[in-house]
């Protein structure tokens, strides 16, 4: 993948979104029974939308440049997008009608000392920092222990994305819910592409996983995107069993694009007996952080 344009995500983004809504869904009347359109016709979401066909057509064919907030928001409920669509839609909007520019590096795959010194002091929980592109950038030594499976592979920095779709066999064996995992990894990249979309790393993963995998690319093809949130982890790990883990996402607005995801579990539930087994096994194994953590490139 030599590039994201933002023209052709706009335009698969939107129509995409349109042919998932029938015109019942939209309070709209469906006349006949030979409609030639999934979904919505053009001319029923600029009339839910309140704008012209022909501004609607432009738009759908990848030019929101100058569309308002109001428009956006406007578009945003014509089309039923949630949260995560809507975000990925004012994303898009704010790169449309500016030059492709260059591809560029994203930032340093380096993590803070005192960053370091916070996963090092949540010593109950696994807890690593990750970015936007699922690159593992650093841990504490219960997620060195929990995601043993992940950062198996030697290259780093480890990438999350990477082991769910080139390392499927390994992924469905230590992910419970994988084809849900699948899923929101391409989502979540997507997101991450509409943020960032000359992000030169970015678009070398996505290229790569494009390459490689078939089910990458029906996933990508969707054109879904999600937030990084909270939520249910459950992993078969090959130590100490079945974890069924709560997981907590949390932006860190001092590195913008950085995630401190922490997984927990509830006290006296058979989880919670199985990290504190997974703690002492990962104290017998004492593996350097250094060992599995990105370096400066």
């Amino acid at each position: 993948m030599a590039t994201m344009d933002p023209r052709t995500e706009i335009r698969e983004f939107l129509s995409s979104r349109r042919a998932r809504i029938a015109p019942e869904q939209a309070g709209l009347p469906a006349y006949g029974g030979n409609r030639r359109v999934k979904g919505l016709r053009r001319e029923e979401v600029a009339l839910l939308a309140g704008v012209s066909v022909d501004y609607y057509v432009r738009m759908e064919r990848g030019s929101l440049a100058g569309a308002s907030d109001g428009v956006l928001d406007a578009l945003a409920s014509a089309l039923q997008l949630d949260e995560a669509e809507r975000d990925h839609l004012f994303h898009l909007a704010r790169r449309s009608g500016t030059p492709s520019g260059p591809r560029r590096r994203g930032s340093a795959l380096t993590v803070r000392s005192t960053l370091h010194q916070v996963l090092d002091a949540i010593s109950g929980a696994p807890a690593w920092i990750c970015n936007g592109r699922y690159d593992v950038l650093a841990t504490n030594q219960l997620a060195r222990a929990l995601f043993s499976p992940v950062l198996a592979d030697p290259r780093r920095p480890a990438n999350t994305a990477r082991f769910v779709y080139l390392e499927s066999a390994a992924a469905r064996e230590f992910f419970v819910d994988y084809d849900q995992i699948a899923t929101d990894a391409a989502a979540k990249l997507r997101m991450e592409a509409g943020r960032n979309p000359h992000d030169e790393e970015l678009i070398a993963l996505v290229g790569e996983l494009s390459t490689r995998s078939e089910l990458f690319r029906q996933r990508w093809a969707s054109q879904d995107v999600r937030l990084h949130r909270s939520g249910r982890k459950r992993v078969h790990h090959p130590i100490v069993g079945r974890l069924d883990l709560d997981v907590e996402s949390l932006e860190l607005p001092a590195e913008p694009g950085l995630h401190l995801t922490v997984y927990t579990a509830p006290a006296g539930t058979p989880t919670a007996d199985n990290v504190a087994l997974l703690a002492s096994w990962a104290a017998t194994r004492q593996t350097p952080a250094t060992e599995l953590e990105a370096g400066n490139g």
